[in-house]
């Protein structure tokens, strides 16, 4: 089930998001396994390639912070169906907790969830004992 707390963290990242150029705003709040909770928002730049995710946000303050693995990771957004993470995003995610769970949800309701290895199956780890 999709912590509340979370849910909301994610929701206010999306309201800081910073999209002038797409309009399309996300935001992403992840649990550590510590208990720590950090978020983060989509921020574009005019020279795209420069761009970056909201779970790539909420993933370099968690690493940042010293932490190093997460339990669940929640992305909002107001797309229908909810917007999952992205090719790149999941290749960051997996690198830090592939059995984590994933919930992306909308304004609307609408759910939808996995492990991270589930949205990446066979994903790379140069380190696979880690």
């Amino acid at each position: 089930m999709m912590d509340p707390v979370l849910a909301e963290q994610a929701k206010f990242a999306f309201q800081q998001a910073y999209a002038p150029f797409s309009r399309f705003h996300v935001g992403a709040a992840l649990r550590t396994k510590s208990g720590k909770v950090f978020f983060g928002a989509n921020v574009e730049n005019s020279s795209y390639g420069l761009a970056r995710c909201a779970e790539q946000s909420a993933i370099q303050t968690m690493a940042s912070n010293g932490e190093r693995e997460f339990t669940e990771v929640v992305v909002y957004s107001e797309a229908s169906p909810p917007a999952s993470p992205c090719g790149a995003c999941r290749q960051i995610l997996f690198e830090f907790s592939p059995e984590a769970k994933v919930y992306c949800y909308n304004h609307l309701g609408d759910v939808i969830e996995g492990t991270v290895q589930d949205f990446l199956p066979h994903g790379f780890r140069l380190n696979p004992d880690r």
